[in-house]
């Protein structure tokens, strides 16, 4: 029998990562059709604090319910400190798949989260070691610390990017371009790649589909393949910037050809227009078609 990890999207094609408000009942449940890889029931800004106990309430409710449609079931906390321990006492009745705590700055928060979901997972009877953990980067300090975040915890299978908080901490306006996170943004994914774990880019905060397709058009050309959403009206955007199309999936299958195909003839590498097609632009290509497979898209 597969263990509950086994039966989880991988990390890999988590695509949209979708916030909502911890106490509204009627929401939470509604996200399930909602398309997004993974549902946050989020317990901090989404969540007054006098609202959260019935929040915690409804926690096995709706993990339950997002899971039995093959939705990852994820809780944003409070951190340790300022709440979290009450929120995650309650949730991990719930069984979420990952807890995600915010304003995470330090290796030894995510060192103190483990050890107090490890705690609870014994107490409920949770398999230990089946919780992933994914920390919220939404400072400059935390930026600065993003790997060692990543790493501070084998559970760690993701680490979300900030953009409200992020902004504030920077002292910088928000703007729709968001040319104030473009390094933070960038940094993080890199940190991210090192530390061999899956980055999340930050939410639009923004209205207007447009605007979100540009802002993850500009995540996917930094390396990104999964995004936040704060708006459900955003999730199939997301969704359609972070699948390969069928067009990219004709190119990739077009490079790999040329290459093999330079390589049977004895050459070093292929020219494609005016591409000159080298072995890490071959396993890129390798990879876009086995991603574009994973999720389904036609002709991969």
């Amino acid at each position: 029998m597969p263990s509950p990890v086994d039966t989880r999207r991988p990390p890999a094609l988590r695509r949209c990562w979708l916030f909502l408000p911890g106490a509204d009942r009627r929401v939470l449940l509604e996200a399930s059709t909602s398309r997004a890889d993974v549902l946050i029931q989020e317990l901090e800004d989404f969540t007054p604090p006098e609202q959260r106990p019935q929040a915690r309430v409804m926690a096995a409710e709706i993990y339950s319910t997002w899971r039995a449609v093959g939705i990852v079931a994820a809780v944003r906390i409070n951190p340790l400190e300022t709440g979290g321990c009450a929120d995650l006492v309650a949730v991990m009745r719930g069984r979420p798949d990952i807890v995600i705590m915010s304003k995470v700055a330090e290796p030894v928060q995510v060192v103190a989260l483990e050890e107090e979901v490890r705690r609870l997972e014994q107490r409920f009877d949770i398999p230990v070691g089946t919780t992933e953990l994914a920390p919220n980067v939404e400072s400059a300090r935390g930026i600065m610390q993003t790997y060692a975040i990543a790493k501070a915890s084998e559970r760690v299978t993701g680490v979300l990017g900030s953009t409200e908080d992020m902004a504030a901490d920077l002292g910088a306006p928000r703007s729709k371009n968001a040319i104030e996170l473009a390094y933070a943004r960038q940094r993080l994914h890199l940190e991210c790649t090192a530390a061999k774990v899956l980055s999340v880019d930050c939410p639009y905060t923004f209205a207007d589909l447009d605007g979100c397709e540009a802002d993850a058009d500009y995540a996917r050309q930094l390396g990104y393949v999964a995004k936040s959403a704060v708006d459900p009206s955003h999730v199939a955007v997301i969704n359609r910037v972070m699948t390969p199309s069928t067009d990219e999936v004709h190119e990739a299958r077009a490079i790999i050809e040329a290459f093999e195909a330079a390589r049977a003839e004895g050459k070093d590498r292929a020219r494609l227009g005016d591409l000159f097609i080298e072995i890490p632009s071959y396993f890129s290509a390798k990879r876009l078609v086995a991603r574009a497979a994973a999720l389904g898209v036609e002709g991969a």
